[in-house]
């Protein structure tokens, strides 16, 4: 992972560590809702600062799609932290109304750009669409992403738009999680009980970056419970 970290910084080696140790905090902070809203704010910043300083730059260089997927994906994370940030507040106080439509719109955008991808690209994986194709044994693989790329854009649409903005997020969350269940679950035992590191950390990824796309926009469904 060092070679994500930016040449320029001094002390690469530990930045991951302080990443690593920080992630794992913020999870017991959020899971336990012990000051939940520092640890999505802070979190939302950690995503943002991952963008400016390096997913961004090399999309800008290289317009490759994959990188523009990430910039899009960890943007959307960011948006889930203020989201949670924002629902910790209050979602009727001024601070945590705007924590919670500034999420609302970055997660919108994601799942439009996401949607979009489905339909360019109906063989790669479903929900966060970056490189790796689905098996060939996988039946009506076409079909699987061109209905998540269509559920995308229309909860994107809604997010966007904020109509019916808890429906939204909650089917189209539950249906990112069925395909964590029932598609990238089974990739991961896979890759784990490959020797290689890489194709475990692979399997790692994939299964939590979903996982966590799909958990993100199930946090709107919480901050709009009430409100709609």
């Amino acid at each position: 992972m060092i070679g994500l970290v930016p040449p320029y910084m001094p002390w690469r080696l530990s930045w991951i560590y302080i990443v690593g140790v920080a992630l794992i905090i913020a999870s017991l902070s959020i899971a336990t809702k012990i000051q939940a809203r520092w640890s999505g704010l802070l979190f939302a910043i950690m995503m943002f600062l991952f963008v400016a300083l390096i997913h961004l730059p090399g999309a800008i260089k290289t317009g490759d799609r994959i990188i523009w997927t990430i910039v899009i994906r960890e943007m959307s994370f960011g948006g889930g932290g203020l989201v949670l940030a924002g629902t910790a507040l209050g979602r009727l106080s001024g601070k945590g109304k705007l924590l919670i439509t500034t999420g609302r719109v970055l997660i919108a955008i994601a799942a439009i750009f996401f949607g979009v991808q489905h339909f360019l690209h109906p063989l790669a994986v479903p929900g966060v669409p970056l490189a790796k194709q689905m098996p060939t044994w996988i039946p009506a693989r076409a079909v699987i992403d061109y209905l998540t790329g269509a559920f995308l854009i229309v909860g994107g649409l809604s997010f966007l738009l904020a109509r019916k903005t808890r429906v939204a997020a909650t089917y189209l969350g539950t249906w990112i999680l069925l395909l964590v269940v029932g598609y990238y679950g089974p990739m991961l035992i896979g890759a784990l009980a490959d020797p290689s590191a890489g194709v475990k950390l692979e399997g790692l990824n994939y299964f939590a970056d979903t996982l966590l796309f799909g958990a993100t926009i199930l946090s709107l469904a919480q901050a709009y419970a009430h409100s709609e």
